[in-house]
């Protein structure tokens, strides 16, 4: 059974696996200053990603002009509203549209879904300067941050933790049917807030573009000839960047160790009592699975500062000794980050700061931290493992 009344969900970002590092390089894994590795070929799927810049307005317009459909037709009637009302009973208290209802809420989605649906458009299109660049930046950072941070809960860290336990139903865990599986796992109401939260990345990803194509970076790099953003540069990033990484790679464990040792009869933070219900039940070892997703999600973020995570090592068969597509660990990294958001500010609305014990005895109140320290990472890798532009040609000390 999934521990979804506890609200324990936790995952690690994928990326490449472990290996020594070639003769000839250095044991940091850091880049060599101004080296850049030959990118493999792109494919068609590779190529669009590349070139988000171009589309992902337009994208996060066509969301929200679709998603202002869907309240529109929730206000007319139309089953399927998700929140409140129509949410699970045993979700609501997680979520801040607990009390929504489909008349009162669905006005506003609908009239919030076409403003942002311009927005997108013009985060897309327009070449704005002075007040209209200003309040399109910050529109588009409302409804990233809204549509990320307060709008899902656990539930999308939740179903993305719990997915790749599918490959363990022919084993018989977890003790159910697979019917069940995936109707625990993914009902309307959580692929709901998944889809928000993909609305969240659209609006995020066109706003960092306009800001880019405003201030006449090369659109397909997103940097400025002449620039002297030094903040960005391999070495710059290699530095703040290994920071983040090793906070991201530590914040899980303080979660893992906790579930680890519920697992093995220790009340730690909890009472026997507690524990023994958690047993009874076999919640405890849905909490001991997350706790070792976590950990190895933890082991595997230092990838993102280190040779193994830039080259395949030697045990890959077919790829040891080829570059990691940059994209590969930049998207999976990403992915958890939003997932550790929503859920982080979820135990952080839920905690009781008031009672230091409460504090103490809830890791989940570390996953805002997580998040951050993940996404900046990502971003350090980004910036650390990026080569010359094939467009305007800038050079990746740049």
């Amino acid at each position: 059974m999934i521990d979804s009344t506890s609200a324990d969900a936790g995952t690690g970002s994928a990326h490449a696996g472990t290996g020594e590092p070639e003769p000839g390089h250095a044991r940091t894994g850091e880049p060599e200053p101004g080296h850049a590795e030959a990118e493999p070929p792109r494919g068609p799927i590779r190529r669009a990603l590349g070139s988000w810049r171009s589309w992902a307005g337009y994208a996060a317009a066509v969301w929200s002009f679709g998603y202002g459909a869907l309240g529109l037709l929730w206000t007319l009637g139309v089953p399927g509203f998700p929140f409140g009302e129509g949410d699970a009973p045993g979700a609501r208290h997680h979520s801040m549209l607990g009390e929504a209802t489909a008349a009162g809420a669905g006005p506003w989605i609908a009239v919030l879904g076409f403003a942002g649906g311009l927005a997108g458009i013009g985060l897309a299109r327009a070449r704005a300067r002075g007040t209209l660049r200003s309040s399109l930046i910050a529109s588009g950072w409302i409804f990233a941050v809204v549509l990320i941070l307060f709008i899902p809960d656990h539930r999308v860290l939740m179903t993305i933790a719990y997915t790749p336990a599918i490959l363990a139903l022919p084993f018989g865990w977890p003790p159910m049917g697979a019917g069940e599986f995936f109707a625990l796992l993914y009902p309307w109401t959580n692929l709901n807030l998944v889809l928000c939260a993909l609305g969240g990345v659209l609006f995020a990803a066109a706003t960092v573009a306009f800001h880019l194509r405003t201030l006449r970076a090369c659109p397909r790099c997103g940097r400025r000839p002449g620039a002297t953003e030094s903040w960005t540069t391999p070495a710059a990033a290699a530095r703040w960047g290994r920071w983040a990484a090793y906070t991201a790679a530590l914040v899980p464990f303080t979660y893992a160790v906790v579930r680890w040792l519920w697992a093995f009869g220790v009340p730690f933070t909890v009472s026997r009592e507690f524990l023994d219900e958690l047993h009874e039940d076999g919640l405890v070892w849905a909490g001991a699975y997350l706790a070792t997703l976590g950990a190895l999600g933890g082991i595997l973020t230092l990838g993102l500062v280190q040779r193994w995570g830039v080259i395949w090592p030697r045990w890959v068969l077919g790829r040891a000794g080829r570059r990691v597509p940059p994209m590969f660990p930049i998207m999976f990294a990403s992915i958890v980050a939003v997932a550790l958001a929503s859920a982080g500010m979820v135990m952080v609305r839920l905690t009781d700061w008031t009672d230091p014990e409460a504090v103490v005895s809830n890791p989940g109140v570390l996953w805002p931290l997580w998040a951050v320290a993940l996404g900046a990472a990502a971003l350090a890798y980004h910036f650390r493992t990026r080569g010359a532009c094939r467009r305007c040609g800038t050079h990746p000390l740049m």
